[in-house]
C-alpha cells in the first residue's frame, strides 16, 4: 500500500536473491512498515493455513476470516496489534516461546487488559510471583480455567450454583439433554438448553395435565390402563386376523379348510420334537376357525399364544367386559373402543426426555424460580466475556512473539529459504533417492492435481507416495531434483524421506515431471536416447525372432506329418517380373551408388583435411547433434521457477523465485566421499581396466598438437625440413581436399533428386 502523506517514509534496504530484490526485515520498524511496501514488492501475497512447517495454531489466530488462507491484509493487521501492545518490537526477532510481562507495553488500556489478563492465567496455574507466561502456559485452556466458576463462554456448570437445588436442577437438564463443554473442559449447559428443557417441561406438564382433566376416558382402569392397554397391543394383530377369517368362512364355507391350514402341515410338524409352547405353530390362526364363532380365552387356544390371550383376559377383558369365557367380534371392537382413548393419549407423549424426571419432579422444576436463576446464572458468566477474551488474546500474543517474524521471512521475503541456513516453513524435510538427497521437498494433497500447475516450474519433479508402516500414517510429498542425471530415475524406484521432526518415511516414485537436470547431462541425452532406442530395437527384433522360430517348431511337425501330401501337389510357376519393377529397381541401385559413391568421396576429402581440423570437424558434428537440447537445457535452468510449485499448493506467490544452476546444486546433494577419507581402490571383483582408452586420447591430443603446428609449418621449418610439409604443400593438399568435399556434398544432392524422381514399383 503507497504510504501516507503525514507519515514518514521508512527506509527501506533490499537483498538480491532469487534473481529478483527482496527487502530485508531485520529490525522491529522494519515489521512495523509493512503496511507501507508496495506489496507488488513482496515475495508472496497469501499462503495456506496448513500443511506447512509452523504452528497452526498461530496461522488461525491470524487467519481472522477463517478462510483456511493467510493473505496480506491479515499479516499486516497482525503487525500492528504486535506493535502496539509490545514496548520494544525489536523483541519480535528473538522468536522466543516466552513472554516477560514488563515488554507488554501497559501505556494503553488493552495493554493494561493483557497484563492483568496473563497474570491471572499464571494465577489459575499455580504460578502467580512468574515474571514471564510461555506458550505452554497458554496451550491448556481447560487448565486455565480449571479453578473459575465463569469464564464468559455463556456456559454454566454445577460449581456455578450456589445451592444444591440449582446444582441438582443443572444436573437433571444434562441429564435429559446432554451437556455442553465449558472453557474448562467440565460438562455444563448453556441458555439454548435452559429454554428447551423448560419448555419440554411445559409440554410434559400440559400432556399429564389432558390425562386428569378427561380421567375417566383416558384411564378407564386408572394405574392399571397401560397394563391393559398392552395385553390388547400383544394380541391385537391375532385377533383381527381370527375374526377376519370367520367372517371368510361365513362367506364362502369351502375356504374353511385352508383357513384352519391344511392337515400336511400339521403332519410336517408332527414329525419334530415339539417345544412346550409349541412355538412352530406361532403363525396358524389363535383357534379353530368357523363362521361367526367368538374366540376362546382358555381352552381350544393356540398354544403359542395361549399365554399372552390369559394376559388379555386378566389384564384387560375380565376388568372393562366382565368375566368372558370366549370373546365375540363385538366384544372386541368395544375393548379397542374403551381403550382407544388412552391410546391416542399415549401416542401425543412428547418425545423428549423428560419424561425419565417424572410428573412430581417436573412439576416442582415448573414450580419453583429454577428458569430465572439459571438465566442469571448464564448472564453472570456472560458478563465475564472481555476477561474471557484479554485471557485468549494473551495466547495470541505470546504465540505472535515468538512466530510472526518467522512468518514474515517466509512471506513478505523468501530469506529462509535463500539463505539455505533454517529450512523454510514450506519444506517439508529431505529425500534420499539414487545417491543424492533432495532439499526442496513439499507435502502435497493431490499430486495429479498439484502435477498441472507445477509443471511450468521447468524443474524435474518426483512424486513420492511416503508411509510409515509401523504407525500406518501416510503422505505425499514432491521432490524437485536439481543435481545429477535422470538415467536411474523411473515411477517404482525407492527412497527414504525425513520429515521435520526426524522421522523415516518408505517414499516410492508415482509420478515424474521430466525437465532439464543440468547442460552435461542434456550434452549426452541424444545419444543415450540413441543407445537406448537401439536397445529397446534389438530386444523386440529378438524377441520376434525367438517367436517366429517357436512358430515354425510347431509348424514343422505338422508339415513332416504330410509330407506325402504336400509332394503331390503341384508346385506354382515362377513369376514373371514386371518390367516397371526391373525399371524402379534399377533407379533405386543406380541412386544408392550415387549416394555410397558420394559418402566415399565425402571421406576421402575429409581424410585430406589436417588432423586438426578432422578433430574439430568431429567436434562440430557432435555440436550439432547435442547443441539443441543443451540449449533448450541452459534456457529452461535459468528460468526454473518455484512460484508454480508453491502456487499448485495454496500459496499466491508474487514474484519469479528462481533456482538457478549453482542455487539448485545446493538444494541438491549429490553422494561424494568426505574430507580425508582413506578410500582402498583393491576391489577384488572389479573388472580390469583397459589401456586403450587412455592410449586413444595421449595419441589422438599428440596428433592434433602435431598436425596444428605442421598446417603452420612450424614442424618443416623447425626441423629444416626433414620432417612435416612446407605451408605450400598443405595449403594445396587442402584445396584439394576441400574441392572434392564439394564435389561428394554435389553428389549427395543429385542421389537424393533421382531417388525422389524415380517412378513408382508396379
Amino acid at each position: 500500500m503507497p504510504a501516507k502523506a503525514n507519515r514518514d517514509v521508512h527506509p527501506w534496504r533490499f537483498f538480491r536473491a532469487g534473481g529478483f530484490d527482496q527487502v530485508k526485515l531485520d529490525t522491529g520498524a522494519d515489521l512495523l512498515a509493512l503496511e507501507q511496501l508496495d506489496q507488488k514488492l513482496w515475495v508472496a501475497l497469501a499462503c495456506p493455513a496448513s500443511g506447512l512447517e509452523f504452528d497452526p495454531k498461530t496461522l488461525a489466530l491470524i487467519d481472522t476470516d477463517k478462510d483456511g488462507r493467510v493473505r496480506a491484509r491479515e499479516l499486516i493487521a497482525a503487525v500492528k496489534w504486535v506493535g502496539e501492545l509490545l514496548k520494544n518490537p525489536d523483541d519480535l526477532l528473538k522468536h522466543s516461546p516466552s513472554l516477560p510481562l514488563a515488554a507488554i507495553n501497559d501505556a494503553t488500556a488493552e495493554g493494561q487488559t493483557l497484563v492483568a489478563a496473563a497474570r491471572q492465567i499464571l494465577a489459575n496455574l499455580g504460578k502467580p510471583n512468574a515474571a514471564e507466561i510461555g506458550i505452554e502456559d497458554t496451550a491448556d485452556t481447560a487448565k486455565i480455567f480449571a479453578q473459575t466458576a465463569f469464564n464468559g463462554d455463556g456456559v454454566i456448570v454445577a460449581e456455578s450454583a450456589a445451592d444444591d437445588a440449582t446444582k441438582a436442577l443443572i444436573a437433571d437438564v444434562i441429564a435429559c439433554l446432554g451437556s455442553e463443554p465449558d472453557r474448562s473442559g467440565r460438562p455444563g449447559i448453556g441458555q439454548a438448553k435452559v429454554d428447551q428443557f423448560f419448555a419440554d417441561c411445559a409440554a410434559f406438564d400440559a400432556w399429564l395435565k389432558q390425562a386428569e382433566t378427561d380421567h375417566a376416558q383416558v384411564l378407564p382402569l386408572g394405574a392399571a390402563t397401560a397394563a391393559a392397554a398392552a395385553a390388547v397391543k400383544a394380541v391385537k394383530v391375532k385377533v383381527d386376523d381370527y375374526f377376519g377369517r370367520c367372517r371368510l368362512a361365513a362367506f364362502d364355507p369351502r375356504a374353511l379348510t385352508a383357513l384352519n391350514r391344511e392337515e400336511k402341515e400339521f403332519l410336517a410338524l408332527a414329525a419334530k420334537d415339539l417345544s412346550i409352547d409349541a412355538s412352530e405353530v406361532a403363525g396358524f390362526p389363535l383357534a379353530q376357525v368357523a363362521a361367526g364363532k367368538p374366540l376362546p380365552l382358555s381352552a381350544g387356544v393356540n398354544p403359542a399364544w395361549a399365554a399372552a390371550i390369559a394376559t388379555l383376559q386378566t389384564a384387560a377383558v375380565k376388568p372393562l367386559l366382565g368375566e368372558r369365557t370366549a370373546l365375540t367380534e363385538t366384544d372386541w371392537l368395544s375393548l379397542c373402543g374403551k381403550l382407544a382413548a388412552y391410546e391416542a393419549w399415549i401416542a401425543a407423549k412428547p418425545t423428549a426426555s423428560i419424561g425419565k424426571l417424572g410428573g412430581p419432579r417436573v412439576r416442582e422444576i415448573l414450580a419453583g424460580a429454577g428458569l430465572k436463576t439459571l438465566t442469571a446464572l448464564i448472564a453472570q458468566d456472560k458478563a465475564e466475556e472481555g476477561k474471557a477474551n484479554a485471557i485468549a488474546a494473551v495466547e495470541k500474543l505470546v504465540r505472535l512473539h515468538r512466530d510472526l517474524h518467522l512468518l514474515c521471512t517466509n512471506f513478505v521475503n523468501f530469506e529462509d529459504f535463500y539463505d539455505r541456513g533454517e529450512p523454510a516453513i514450506f519444506l517439508a524435510g529431505r529425500l534420499y533417492l539414487d545417491q543424492r538427497s533432495c532439499d526442496l521437498c513439499l507435502k502435497v494433497e493431490d499430486a495429479a492435481k498439484h502435477a498441472a500447475p507445477a509443471a511450468l516450474a521447468g524443474t524435474y519433479l518426483a512424486y513420492c507416495d511416503c508411509i510409515r508402516k509401523g504407525s500406518g500414517e501416510k503422505m505425499q510429498i514432491v521432490a524437485a531434483i536439481t543435481d545429477g542425471d535422470s538415467d536411474n530415475l523411473m515411477v517404482g524406484r525407492n527412497g527414504v524421506f525425513y520429515d521435520r521432526k526426524g522421522r523415516d518415511w518408505d517414499a516410492t516414485i508415482t509420478k515424474i515431471i521430466d525437465n532439464p537436470i543440468s547442460v552435461r547431462q542434456a550434452f549426452w541425452s541424444p545419444y543415450k536416447k540413441l543407445v537406448r532406442m537401439i536397445e529397446e530395437q534389438v530386444a523386440k527384433r529378438a524377441a520376434a525372432a525367438e517367436a517366429a522360430a517357436t512358430d515354425k517348431l510347431g509348424t514343422a511337425a505338422i508339415a513332416a506329418a504330410n509330407v506325402d501330401k504336400t509332394a503331390k501337389e503341384t508346385k506354382p510357376g515362377p513369376k514373371k517380373i514386371d518390367v516397371g519393377t526391373v525399371a524402379a529397381l534399377g533407379v533405386a541401385f543406380g541412386a544408392l551408388s550415387t549416394a555410397f559413391a558420394a559418402l566415399a568421396g565425402y571421406l576421402t576429402g575429409l581424410l585430406k583435411l589436417p588432423f586438426w581440423q578432422v578433430c574439430l570437424a568431429i567436434a562440430g558434428l557432435l555440436l550439432i547433434v547435442s547443441g539443441p537440447s543443451m540449449l533448450i537445457a541452459y534456457l529452461k535452468l535459468r528460468k526454473r521457477n518455484l512460484g508454480p510449485i508453491l502456487d499448485a499448493n495454496g500459496w499466491a506467490v508474487n514474484a519469479r523465485a528462481r533456482v538457478n544452476v549453482p542455487f539448485g546444486t545446493s538444494l541438491t546433494g549429490i553422494a561424494k566421499l568426505p574430507a580425508g577419507a582413506l578410500a582402498a581402490r583393491n576391489d577384488p571383483f572389479a573388472e580390469r581396466p583397459a589401456i586403450w582408452p587412455k592410449l586413444a586420447v595421449f595419441v589422438v591430443a599428440i596428433s592434433f598438437v602435431y598436425s596444428l603446428l605442421n598446417w603452420n609449418g612450424l614442424i618443416y621449418q623447425w626441423t629444416g625440413g626433414k620432417l612435416g610439409q612446407s605451408t605450400e604443400e598443405i595449403r594445396k593438399r587442402e584445396d584439394e581436399a576441400k574441392k572434392q568435399l564439394s564435389e561428394a556434398g554435389k553428389a549427395a544432392v543429385q542421389a537424393a533428386a533421382t531417388s525422389t524422381n524415380a517412378p513408382p514399383a508396379k
